[in-house]
């Protein structure tokens, strides 16, 4: 079900389309505008036929271990509960957790136009590598190019349907993958996820260089591990020091849409695979801002 190739081509549309006609989606879109024209080496891919993805949103982070995948999930888990449809292509291949945090189990099936997503009990679509392996243990030691391919699959050859928001939960770096993703994908914009340490400044500055190169817009920096609650008094106990992350912010005019604390419960409950339990409002400010920066 997964090909080793990678389709860089260009799609060639039709001179027979009236730019009356224009969704201003290029990835999706048969009318031949002069914007189209004007971007001739574009890589964007195509949607599914049978797929309507509305917006699409980028997690990043500049090293691993900062709890990525995590907070995709939980900002999936929030928007949904808004009411939007929503969707999470895994794009991590070589480390996917979003199965496990889901409790998403059992072979993927297929129609005639495509694969279908394995749906949450809550009605989030999600894809993942895992979803493809007899053994969800196994390693997957593919090159970039084949890992990159991949991830262009989930893309277009996956029966989404109707989506409001697609978090794309990216492996960490500036690699082949958030490169693929960033030239494939129609990114609305990307959340960069760090944690407060005196490496926030190389992490995050390395992410927003990659994103400006790119020309993907930055929504907003999340702050996992920001801070362990006290359970007997609630104070905040600043586990790895002192934050750094609004210095960062300031100097790229980034805003930090939310900081997320340390909790063993919400660990237990991706652990469990039952994420879409979990109750917390740290992640407010940050669906309000990702549902609204569109209108």
């Amino acid at each position: 079900m997964v090909s080793e190739e990678m389709n860089d081509e260009v799609i060639e549309e039709s001179d027979e389309q009236p730019e009356a006609s224009c969704t201003h989606n290029c990835s999706t879109c048969s009318a031949n505008c002069s914007s189209k024209k004007s971007d001739p080496e574009s890589l964007l891919e195509p949607q599914n036929k049978a797929s309507n993805i509305k917006h699409v949103i980028g997690i990043v982070s500049g090293k691993g271990g900062v709890g990525k995948s995590s907070v995709t999930s939980m900002l999936a888990v929030m928007t949904r509960r808004l009411g939007f449809n929503t969707a999470i292509l895994d794009a991590d291949i070589t480390g996917p957790s979003i199965p496990k945090m889901f409790g998403l189990k059992g072979d993927l099936t297929g129609c005639e136009d495509g694969i279908i997503p394995k749906s949450t009990v809550t009605g989030i679509d999600a894809i993942s590598i895992n979803m493809l392996l007899q053994d969800e243990t196994a390693p997957v030691i593919w090159r970039g190019s084949l890992i990159a391919g991949t991830v262009k699959q989930f893309w277009k050859d996956v029966v989404w349907g109707d989506v409001d928001y697609m978090y794309v939960d990216m492996p960490p770096g500036t690699g082949d993958v958030p490169l693929t993703v960033m030239q494939s994908l129609p990114l609305d914009g990307i959340v960069i996820v760090t944690t407060p340490s005196d490496l926030v400044s190389m992490i995050v500055t390395k992410a927003v260089n990659m994103a400006k190169m790119m020309n993907v817009p930055i929504i907003g920096i999340v702050e996992n591990y920001s801070y362990l609650k006290c359970p007997c008094c609630g104070e905040k106990i600043e586990v790895f020091g002192k934050t750094h992350v609004d210095e960062i912010a300031k100097k790229f005019n980034i805003p930090v849409i939310a900081r997320v604390p340390m909790d063993p419960k919400v660990s237990a409950l991706c652990d469990a695979g039952t994420i879409e339990t979990v109750e917390t409002d740290v992640f407010d400010e940050a669906v309000n801002k990702i549902t609204t920066v569109f209108e």
